[in-house]
């Protein structure tokens, strides 16, 4: 079970996971990310501390957000994520188009 939280709308849209995104929930996840950032577009920034598990999907879906949120001219990053799931990101090489802290 996935739980996306939209934490604050200013100056960054602040998105909130916990729980697990996968192939289930991704384009759910992607669809409610995207519409909160539609009423209000600026940066957005997850905070990833309890997300326990993501698959390729998920990556997937970072991955489309990032390009909607580029080509209005606002960033992306990826907050406390555990190291496990951060590696996801770096053998994807995920990690040299978005900003993961």
């Amino acid at each position: 079970m996935q739980e996306v939280t939209i934490v604050n709308r200013s100056p960054a849209l602040e998105v909130r996971l916990s729980g697990e995104i996968d192939s289930k929930n991704a384009d759910e996840f992607c669809a409610e990310v995207l519409d909160a950032y539609s009423a209000s577009p600026c940066d957005v920034v997850f905070s990833c501390g309890e997300l326990d598990f993501i698959d390729s999907t998920t990556l997937g879906a970072f991955v489309k957000i990032l390009k909607r949120v580029k080509t209005d001219g606002h960033g992306m990053k990826l907050t406390g994520m555990q190291p496990r799931l951060k590696k996801l990101f770096v053998i994807c090489a995920l990690d040299t188009i978005m900003e993961i802290e």
